[in-house]
């Protein structure tokens, strides 16, 4: 399944499935293939983890929630999001990552200067979300939950979010994650966990 991670795109019109059954889908890499310099900043254990640094496979489970892709605009959405969860990101720390997540990370990892308007859209919404530290909030109870009660339950408010990604798509327009956020109402054919085309 080459480039699979490219196309994963879990959405958000997913709420009565489990959360496992979402991350299933997921073409994930083990956490041995996350580079060491990744791990520093954004691994809990990692000697300069920054606020929301979260173990890789509660990061896989913030994806689903969030209804984001794996694409470096995914990512930045998401990683801005559990950091502006916190309700502790300084502007300063802010800064830091863009420069680091820009400039330091090694490819694929990298995010392009430009795309990181979606981090800062992510900080916003973690700040402005009733989610408080999601990153230490998803125990394993929530894999076998419905994906609508565990949004609920955290705070994660499906249709501000929609909102944020209209601003994105509006920000970054025609990159691939933005052409496949989901903006508007919800969809409402049956979705079964299956990846969406990129």
């Amino acid at each position: 399944m080459e480039h699979a991670w490219r196309r994963w795109n879990p959405g958000l019109d997913n709420d009565g499935l489990t959360l496992r059954a979402v991350l299933a889908t997921l073409p994930a890499a083990p956490p041995t293939a996350i580079p060491w310099v990744v791990r520093l900043f954004e691994n809990p254990r990692g000697w300069l983890h920054l606020h929301g640094a979260v173990q890789l496979e509660l990061h896989d489970r913030i994806h689903v929630l969030l209804g984001r892709g794996l694409l470096g605009q995914d990512e930045a959405f998401v990683i801005g999001f559990t950091m502006g969860s916190t309700k502790r990101l300084s502007r300063l720390e802010q800064v830091f990552f863009k420069l680091v997540a820009a400039y330091v990370y090694p490819e694929p990892y990298r995010i392009p200067w430009a795309t990181l308007a979606a981090y800062d859209l992510g900080v916003e919404a973690g700040r402005a979300c009733a989610a408080r530290n999601v990153h230490l909030a998803l125990h394993d109870d929530t894999l076998d939950r419905p994906l609508g009660e565990v949004r609920r339950d955290l705070g994660i408010d499906t249709a501000r979010l929609r909102e944020f990604y209209a601003r994105e798509r509006a920000a970054l327009p025609e990159t691939a994650a933005s052409l496949r956020l989901p903006c508007g109402p919800p969809d409402s054919r049956p979705h079964f966990g299956r990846p969406q085309a990129a």
